[in-house]
Formats: structure tokens, C-alpha cells, sequence
């Protein structure tokens, strides 16, 4: 699997071991060997996140990515390194010092979401509530995933995507400095996953989360993230923007958008569209006519053909007949 390679933005802040914690940032630099069914290696992965950010965590099987998220929440020993977390320390190895996971401020979802069987939805949202929490929380957070209807149900009652919901409300009744995702939609079906990734990006904002995700999906990852990294064997290989990383792929990468307006450019029309709250310029696929409100799909062949601000040149078709569409306006 070839990706583009690239470096870190200028504006990325610099990681340093000797930086102090800073109260909007969140740096860590770890490392651990990790034995496998293919030899041992070890992982080692240093950077910083501002408060409110979105990581995507990519790389093949067996790459770290699970491991990285563990040693972050504690949930793993690291061999050594440092975490520093809005203004506090979680690991200090070289002193000997690991703050407990209980009570590093973090919401973190796994693969089989790790509901408490025996609990109600509402008690497993309850359950993670810190104890200063207004009382409230859990059925604000129940009715903002839309399970209040099912508040009094065991977990095993509930469809996937509604285990799913629950799964995230918990995480962030914990109210989190961090929230870790190891890929909690990869279970789903296309519909749902999409619909899930609408709840997850309104849930961030929302409530400022920062947030870590790993993912295999290269469009969730260009959804929700505005920062990837891609992990090799345990290191850090490359680190940028999600559609730039996929640009070398040689493979289509689709989105859903709106077109905005139709503008000139210098080889003939051109589309801003609405991807998810980014700016895009495509241009028409197959010499379709879009108009402003068209509802389009773009097939990002070569991310990085020509970046406009925080997206790039891609290719646009419509996502139903040109006809259905021309009356349409974006709300």
C-alpha cells in the first residue's frame, strides 16, 4: 500500500522532550517494544495535538496503532517516554511517575465498544460520569444520541449502531480532555457508518473534544480528522493532512458535497463545493452542468493536484441524474 509522503505543516507546533506542559497542547513521547507472530519491533511515536484537534491514526495491521492509543490511556506500560496533557503530566518514566487511567480525563471507545452487559444504557452512560457532573449529563448525552427511548435497556437489546451511540455517549460522559476511537465504526455498514460519522463530528464540536482515531477508512479519516499520521513497523512515517497521505495511493477516495458556486478558472469552470464543512474546487466529471445546490460526489483521484485552502482540486459528478438537480438550492 503506497502513500504520499509527507512532512509536518510549519504550523505544527515542535516536539521537544524538555518542553514543559502547556495548557492547549498535548504532547507525548513514548516508546515500547511489542512482540508479534512476526518478530518484535518497537514502537516509537512523539508528537502534539492542540486542544480540539482531530487526529487520524493510520497504518496496516500490526503496525502499533491499538498499541499507541493503550499506552496513552494507560492501559499499557510504556518502556519510556513522556505524556503531557493540558497542562499536566500522565508519564514521566525517566521519574518513575504514571498517573492511573482513571484519573487521566480520557473517554476512549474500542473495536467491540466494551459495554457493560449488565448495566441499563442509561447506567453505562451514569457509570462514567465524574462525580462533580451535573446529574442531568448522562440523559442530555442519551438524547443527544437519540437513545432516551431505550434509556432502561440492556446493552445486548440494542442494534449495532444503536451499541455504537451508546458507546460514544459513555466515552464522553467522562467528559474527556482526550477521546481515543479505535476504529469504532469498522463494524457498521456503509449507511450507518456514515450517519455515525455526521453524530461523531457534531458530538466534537460540540463538546471540544480532542480527539485520537484510529481508522483503516480512508474517507472517515478525511471526514473527521484534520491532522493523519501513518504508522510503519512501530514509527512515524508520515504526518499530514489526511487527503494529502492517500494522494500517492493511486486509487479513487470519494465524498459526499453541495455545490456552493461556479467560478472560472483557468482551464474552464470549476465548482466550490461543501464537503463536510470543507472547501473543495472540482471540477465536473463527464461534462456534467452543475448548479449551486447540486448534491455531487467527488472522486478525489490525486488529492493534492492543487490545494485552495484547506482542500484540494478534485473531480465532481453528480450524485443523481444532472436533470433531478438543477432546481435544487443548498438550504
Amino acid at each position: 500500500m503506497a502513500f504520499a509522503m509527507a512532512r509536518p505543516s510549519p504550523g505544527k507546533p515542535a516536539m521537544t522532550k524538555s518542553s514543559p506542559p502547556q495548557p492547549d497542547l498535548f504532547s507525548f513521547d513514548v516508546h515500547k517494544r511489542i512482540g508479534t507472530a512476526r518478530g518484535a519491533f518497537e514502537l516509537r511515536a512523539a508528537l502534539q495535538l492542540r486542544r480540539g484537534d482531530c487526529l487520524a491514526v493510520l497504518g496496516a495491521s500490526g503496525a502499533g496503532k491499538t498499541t499507541l492509543l493503550r499506552l496513552l490511556a494507560g492501559l499499557a506500560a510504556a518502556d519510556g517516554g513522556h505524556i503531557h496533557a493540558f497542562g499536566r503530566c500522565w508519564l514521566d518514566h525517566p521519574r518513575g511517575f504514571s498517573l492511573p487511567t482513571r484519573k487521566r480525563r480520557i473517554g476512549y471507545v474500542f473495536q467491540d465498544y466494551a459495554l457493560f452487559p449488565h448495566m441499563s444504557v442509561r447506567g453505562n452512560v451514569r457509570f462514567a460520569q465524574r462525580r462533580d457532573s451535573p446529574a442531568q449529563l448522562a440523559d442530555r448525552l442519551l438524547e443527544t444520541v437519540g437513545l432516551s427511548a431505550l434509556a432502561a435497556r440492556r446493552p445486548a437489546e440494542l442494534s449495532g449502531g444503536q451499541q455504537q451511540r451508546l458507546a460514544l455517549a459513555r466515552a464522553i460522559a467522562a467528559e474527556p480532555e482526550l477521546l481515543l476511537l479505535d476504529e469504532p465504526l469498522s463494524a457498521l455498514d456503509a449507511g450507518l457508518r456514515r450517519s455515525l460519522q455526521d453524530e461523531l463530528i457534531a458530538l466534537r464540536r460540540q463538546y471540544g473534544l480532542t480527539t485520537i482515531l484510529v481508522t483503516h477508512d480512508p474517507g472517515e479519516a478525511v471526514r473527521l480528522a484534520g491532522r493523519a499520521i501513518l504508522l510503519e513497523g512501530g514509527r512515524i512515517v508520515a504526518d499530514a493532512p489526511p487527503a494529502e497521505l492517500y494522494g500517492g495511493r493511486g486509487e479513487a477516495l470519494t465524498l459526499g458535497g453541495r455545490v456552493l458556486a461556479v467560478e472560472d478558472g483557468p482551464d474552464g469552470v470549476l465548482y466550490r463545493i461543501d464537503a463536510d464543512g470543507r472547501a473543495l474546487l472540482a471540477r465536473a466529471a463527464g461534462g456534467a452542468v452543475l448548479a449551486p445546490g447540486s448534491v455531487v460526489t467527488l472522486t478525489a483521484e490525486r488529492w493534492t493536484a492543487r490545494p485552495v485552502g484547506p482542500g484540494a482540486l478534485h473531480r465532481a459528478q453528480p450524485a443523481q441524474p444532472p436533470e433531478q438537480q438543477q432546481g435544487e438550492r443548498a438550504e
